[in-house]
């Protein structure tokens, strides 16, 4: 049987505009003819916005993304927003490096709305090809998908994409940029273009001469308006002066003296406050309430029931919110509110329902094959080894409260969110207040932690519905932690089965896994961006169709359960599952072939030198474990990058203890060494909370967590050392944020077998 990958549906794409979504959806179905000779045009340039760049005080714009100040300055448009994983330092460096001009000196400007900031890499990354696997069609489908991308011009930040996407056209804007400054200094001193060169925001002629940006930045935008991509060559890496230096994080200065402005630090005049009474049972829906019972609480001003502004998202946010003069105010107001409730069919609801109905579909259904090689009549096999792996439902629990400012008044809207995803935010805005998307402005604001629960827009409904009872002033909604941790979009659970045969020698001959989860698409889509949620979904099954192992014989599958549970993106996705999952039985069977669990793995990576080279370097840093503790290992790629790590771990009593992670990555060309490093630190923490203490339940359809105390996180006391190598690559950047979640869990599940003997197969990791 030949390697088999799969290409999901175009309904599992991402569109932005409903109806602009439905009619390229139909259209790329019916219209084959048109399709094929639209693929084969040039994708559209991502150089130029719609409309101009918006400047002022004399700063003049050389294309979408850069603007060149009085004082010298130069601002560069950061599409993505900043929510810890230091986009607002490794975007500029893209641009400085190819302008030419001191990182100290660049200015962030925000985005506007604007199709030329869409990511086009995240709809890429989105179709289950295996990494090892290439080929025209492959090829073909990821370029289709791009000019999609294009198209649609979703912002979206996520994915781990955000400098593999920008890698280009950030890094094509200041080499366009650096063309115009150079002509326009040409012309003004009658010299060859080809005698000058630039350096540190100065054009410089052989003679002595020199001119500053600022000073050629209006002849530039005129005379250099025909250069475009085509006409620069982008520097060679060896040529780089900036990318890969580690350069100090730009956010910090103002995160430390308390002057950075995340979502929840809004303060628009005349700012409302409003919190919210929601749905104590999965799916319940408001049957009423008695807004008089509080209308005369101190600085109440309204009762508004949002559930119908909620539209796709009131599955996971029925609710009445109170508006009062302050916060407080508000939420003793929503906590006193009778509201009687409609449970509805999901009130039933348990933790142990779902992974039976898990179990039954493992026993019934095959699933979808996202994988398939070798034959399924193995012959020569002397063992067999079982296993049955699971995980919870996860919640995001990000440090800053879910929350929005929104203002309504005079037909017009204000956003002012930390979100992820600001077009789709604008498009929840308008349909709430049937306006018009162009009537909806937003400030993107800093994000106090992501991890894709901020992909969402559920917030942004609530908000301006709220605000529509506000008579033109703006309210801040802000979400309580219980609101938080009991009515999220959560990680999915998950049930996993793993069959593998071994010859008499030990070696791995075939590996069959099929596993069972609800699919984030099939909620995401309908919910965020009107599509019919269908089909295969990849993130249930990556982690385990991508595995890098030279295995035979392989069938991976996935069965899809209809989950009732809200599902969202969570940090590194159907990885952070996966690989425990994949990991964990790879130590099992290394362990029945009566072998070590590296040594196993390096037979199994003969043609793949660059997971082997990380591999060594992980276990190169790592050494020895000291006495008592146990070294795990772990080997995963995701998002493009691959990551090695070993867990140093001891075990007293019951308790699990991580000492020591060394974490080695390839991800490529590397543009800041010092994020990489930070990212990789913060993979590990959250990687440990979820490994060591993560779990979402359910009971009589009701989330039985509620805060930090029952839902906890991983302490300072409790944080291992954490120690992170980087293996030079000369491949393109690959994804830094989420690499590092996936190995942490199999890791630490090891080095606990190597002290207990005993396998832990389910998360989060427990002794008793």
């Amino acid at each position: 049987m030949r390697d088999r990958d799969v290409t999901p549906s175009l309904a599992n794409t991402r569109y932005q505009g409903r109806t602009r979504r439905r009619f390229l959806l139909v259209g790329l179905v019916a219209g084959g003819a048109l399709l094929v000779g639209w693929g084969t045009r040039p994708p559209r340039q991502r150089l130029h916005t719609s409309e101009p760049l918006p400047v002022a005080n004399g700063a003049v714009a050389l294309n979408g993304w850069i603007a060149v100040h009085p004082d010298g300055s130069v601002s560069v448009v950061v599409p993505r927003s900043e929510m810890g994983q230091g986009v607002h330092t490794a975007l500029p460096m893209l641009v400085a490096e190819e302008l030419d001009f001191p990182i100290d000196s660049v200015r962030i400007a925000s985005a506007p709305i604007d199709k030329i900031f869409g990511n086009l890499a995240v709809l890429r990354e989105n179709l289950p090809f295996h990494p090892d696997g290439g080929g025209d069609v492959k090829d073909g489908v990821q370029w289709l998908l791009a000019k999609v991308g294009r198209e649609l011009g979703i912002m979206f930040t996520g994915g781990s994409t955000s400098v593999k996407d920008a890698w280009q056209p950030m890094r094509e804007a200041g080499a366009v940029a650096r063309a115009m400054l150079i002509k326009a200094a040409a012309e003004t001193w009658t010299a060859p273009v080809r005698e000058l060169r630039t350096e540190d925001g100065f054009v410089l002629h052989p003679d002595g001469r020199r001119a500053g940006y600022a000073s050629l930045a209006a002849r530039a935008a005129e005379v250099g308006a025909g250069i475009d991509a085509g006409d620069v060559r982008l520097k060679d890496p060896r040529d780089f002066r900036l990318i890969g230096r580690p350069i100090p994080r730009r956010d910090t200065p103002a995160k430390v003296d308390g002057s950075a402005l995340f979502g929840i630090d809004a303060r628009p005049p005349g700012l409302l406050y409003a919190a919210l009474k929601m749905a104590p049972v999965i799916g319940a829906a408001v049957a009423g309430f008695d807004a008089h019972a509080v209308k005369t609480m101190p600085g109440v001003i309204a009762v508004v029931d949002v559930s119908s502004a909620l539209g796709p998202f009131s599955g996971a946010g029925a609710g009445v919110a109170v508006i009062a003069r302050s916060w407080w105010q508000a939420k003793t107001a929503a906590a006193a509110l009778p509201v009687r409730w409609s449970e509805g069919a999901d009130a039933s609801l348990s933790s142990e329902a779902i992974f039976a109905g898990f179990a039954a579909a493992l026993d019934t259904e095959s699933g979808f094959t996202y994988h398939e090689s070798g034959t399924r009549d193995v012959a020569g096999v002397a063992k067999t080894v079982s296993a049955e792996y699971r995980a919870p439902f996860l919640a995001h629990a990000t440090m800053e409260p879910v929350n929005c400012t929104a203002q309504v008044e005079n037909g017009k809207v204000r956003l002012w969110a930390s979100t992820q995803v600001p077009s789709i935010a604008v498009d929840v805005a308008a349909r709430v207040a049937g306006v018009a998307r162009e009537d909806v402005a937003i400030e993107v604001m800093l994000l106090g932690g992501g991890f894709g629960r901020r992909l969402e827009g559920d917030m942004v409904a609530q908000a301006v519905a709220v605000a529509l009872a506000a008579a033109g002033r703006p309210v801040r909604l802000i979400w309580t932690r219980e609101d938080d941790i009991t009515h999220d979009v959560y990680r999915p659970a998950a049930l996993a089965r793993f069959t593998a045969s071994l010859d008499a020698h030990g070696r791995l001959l075939a590996w069959h896994n099929t596993s069972a989860s609800g699919a984030i698409g099939h909620q995401y889509f309908p919910r965020n961006l009107g599509l019919p949620g269908m089909g295969p979904d990849k993130t249930t099954a990556e982690g385990e169709y991508d595995m890098q192992y030279e295995i035979p014989n392989q069938r991976i599958a996935h069965v899809i359960v209809d989950s009732a549970v809200p599902l969202g993106y969570w940090r590194s996705v159907g990885h952070s599952h996966n690989a425990f999952f994949k990991e964990g039985f790879i130590d099992e069977v290394a362990h029945a072939a009566g072998q070590d669990g590296v040594a196993f793995r390096r037979a199994l990576l003969k043609n793949h030198p660059r997971h082997l080279a990380v591999l060594d370097a992980a276990l190169n840093k790592a050494g020895a474990p000291a006495a008592g503790r146990a070294h795990g290992v772990a080997l995963h790629q995701s998002f493009g990058s691959i990551v090695a790590q070993v867990a140093e771990v001891a075990v007293d009593g019951s308790e699990i203890r991580v000492h020591r992670v060394v974490c080695a990555i390839d991800c490529g060309i590397v543009v800041n060494p010092n994020i990489v490093a930070q990212q990789m630190e913060s993979a590990v923490v959250f990687g440990l909370s979820a490994a060591l203490a993560g779990e979402i339940t359910i009971r009589e359809g009701r989330v039985q967590q509620s805060n930090f105390g029952d839902y906890p996180l991983l302490r300072m006391g409790q944080a291992p050392q954490v120690e992170t190598v980087i293996v030079t690559s000369a491949a393109p950047p690959e994804g830094v944020g989420e690499p590092g979640v996936p190995p942490v869990a199999p890791a630490v599940a090891a080095a606990v077998f190597k002290l207990t003997g005993r396998r832990l197969r389910s998360l989060p990791l427990r002794l008793a």
